[in-house]
């Protein structure tokens, strides 16, 4: 069997090659790097702190931990086979957690299923329910609470829909909603919320959804 040729060899690689596929080298980034240098001494940090509210819940330290494995051949990789010129190429293993290639394609695959299996052809509005500091603690462990306390949040977003749907009854209801669970804020604290997807407008039992 003739030995491949990798894409990555010296060798002038074909145009189209280069152009589907480079190789990541997240570390050489300023992310990576200040993860990678600091991780251990936050986390050291915060197991010093209250067990109560500054301990770093244990996804948050898995991520960052799996994040640091990706893109790094040394970890594992695919090997794959441009179909077109037959030259061989490896792709690393990703990490799907806070890593921002991973989170940028998987984003988009879910918008992109959303809005062609999910949504109908109808405007879609974001609302965002955040909580009190005294609850979130109580969210984080409880998984049913988070899940009561988003329908009680979704109570009043389809009344106010109903309001503002000229002819809409009292028996109209919301047209459809996707919610989108997050467990820490922008600083990396313990901070439950959801993001949700809102069809705009309401829909009557047996009747297709009504525009605003």
């Amino acid at each position: 069997m003739p030995a491949s040729r990798p894409c990555a060899s010296r060798e002038r690689v074909p145009a189209h090659c280069t152009q589907h596929h480079r190789a990541r080298k997240p570390e050489n980034t300023p992310l990576y790097q200040v993860v990678q240098h600091h991780l251990e001494s936050w986390l050291a940090l915060k197991r010093t702190g209250d067990a109560r509210e500054d301990t770093v819940p244990a996804f948050v330290e898995r991520d960052f931990r799996k994040y640091l494995d990706c893109g790094i051949f040394a970890r594992g990789f695919g090997r794959a086979r441009c179909p077109r010129c037959g030259h061989d190429f490896l792709v690393a293993f990703s990490c799907r957690a806070v890593c921002p290639s991973c989170n940028a394609p998987r984003m988009a695959e879910t918008a992109a299923h959303l809005v062609d299996h999910v949504f109908p052809a109808r405007p879609v509005r974001q609302w965002v329910l955040s909580l009190p500091k005294r609850l979130r603690y109580f969210l984080q462990r409880e998984p049913a609470a988070v899940t009561a306390v988003l329908h009680i949040f979704l109570r009043p977003v389809e009344q106010t829909l109903r309001a503002h749907n000229p002819g809409a009854g009292l028996r109209a209801r919301l047209g459809g909603a996707v919610s989108f669970l997050h467990r820490s804020g922008s600083a990396l604290n313990s901070h439950v919320h959801s993001h949700c997807c809102v069809l705009d407008g309401c829909s009557m039992p047996g009747q297709p959804l009504t525009d605003r």
